[in-house]
């Protein structure tokens, strides 16, 4: 009785056994999908869904990928700090390619002025590749290297793309969605969303300069978005995308875009005249380490431009013999300046031709001198 008990009680684990490993063969013999599956419906997209939808749709035929040619092969833009983002540079072609977005009905595109910089040579040539696939020529209507924009004019297309919804950077809130189309590591119209991470950023650009009020987002910004829009929930241009915070080259979540009132302004200038005018009083200034070693809080006039507004007005620099140290400017309309970028700003706020008061210290003395602006760009040394 013992031993058929065993038996039995062998035989029953015996076949568990056997179940256990042939039951993943059974399932897929019973029960393999081999004919395509039903579709299960899914329901409507959500509010939010659909709106990036449309977003994508209304903006993106308005983007374009900007190719420019340079005369010789030039290097690399990208710096593995602060990258000016993202134009691409193509391996030993030569070829910079960024993004850019349609200005007007007149055939003008907006990019980045470093995405286009080595084409502006002799021999070098621009491209531009439309939502449609069209590939099309493109010259340069003028550029603005202070501030990292160039306009560009479309040649002859089957059909013009619509010119790009406007929007204001005024009155942006950190926390706000942003989104971003471009053409990252060349590929076409990408989407890319986020948040208005920060106002009213500092950003390097060309000739020492500093660009104030920038935006910076956490929406995927790589090489190739460079000149693409920044756009608001509604679709409406907030900025144009130029550099990233990023110690790989790649996106960190650290992106920069030009304010739209900003480009609202310079954009009309350089299809108008070629050239952004750039209102200025004319000073060469000293530098800030410098001045900061020597505990001076404020921009040290360095040197005075023949025949500028600070010329006229009087205004000292460093004196070439002794280096005695003229004029400090501590202020503009009463406003504390404590460095370039402070004056730069309140000149190009008060705009051309217009008067500023400058707080000016001078051998320990406090004074006011009256300044009109004018385009230093036309003043030489």
């Amino acid at each position: 009785m013992p031993d058929r008990f065993v038996r039995i009680a062998l035989g029953i684990t015996l076949g568990l056994l056997i179940a256990v490993v042939a039951q993943p063969y059974i399932m897929a013999f019973l029960y393999a999908a081999d004919q395509p599956r039903a579709i299960t419906a899914r329901g409507d997209l959500s509010a939010a869904e659909t709106t990036t939808v449309d977003l994508f749709a209304r903006a993106s035929p308005s983007v374009v990928h900007v190719f420019a040619q340079s005369a010789a092969q030039g290097r690399a833009l990208l710096d593995p700090e602060m990258d000016e983002d993202s134009g691409q540079q193509q391996g030993g072609s030569g070829t910079q390619t960024g993004t850019g977005f349609v200005w007007d009905s007149g055939g003008h595109v907006v990019t980045n002025n470093h995405v286009v910089q080595g084409a502006t040579q002799k021999g070098g040539s621009i491209s531009v590749r439309l939502s449609s696939g069209e590939v099309v020529s493109a010259s340069v209507v003028g550029t603005a290297p202070n501030y990292d924009l160039a306009v560009l004019r479309l040649g002859r297309v089957a059909r013009q793309p619509p010119p790009l919804a406007v929007g204001t950077s005024a009155d942006l809130k950190v926390g706000q969605a942003a989104f971003a189309i471009g053409n990252p590591f060349g590929l076409d119209h990408t989407l890319t969303t986020g948040v208005i991470s920060a106002l009213q950023r500092r950003l390097p650009t060309q000739e020492g300069r500093e660009l104030s009020g920038v935006i910076q987002t956490d929406a995927a910004i790589n090489p190739g978005n460079s000149g693409g829009p920044l756009l608001d929930s509604a679709g409406r241009l907030i900025g144009v995308n130029t550099a990233i915070f990023s110690p790989s080259g790649a996106s960190a979540g650290i992106g920069f875009a030009v304010p739209v009132d900003v480009v609202n302004r310079v954009v009309p200038e350089l299809i108008r005249n070629g050239r952004m005018r750039n209102p200025g009083i004319g000073i060469i200034a000293g530098q800030e380490a410098t001045a900061a070693r020597l505990g001076i809080d404020g921009v040290v006039v360095m040197r005075v431009l023949p025949g500028s507004p600070a010329a006229n007005a009087g205004l000292r620099g460093v004196d070439p013999q002794s280096g005695e140290i003229g004029d400090i400017v501590v202020g503009v309309n009463d406003k504390r300046v404590h460095r370039l970028a402070d004056l730069t700003a309140a000149v190009e706020a008060a705009g051309m031709d217009k008067a500023v008061m400058l707080q000016v210290e001078r051998d320990g003395r406090i004074r006011q001198i009256r300044v009109t602006t004018a385009d230093v760009a036309q003043t030489r040394l």
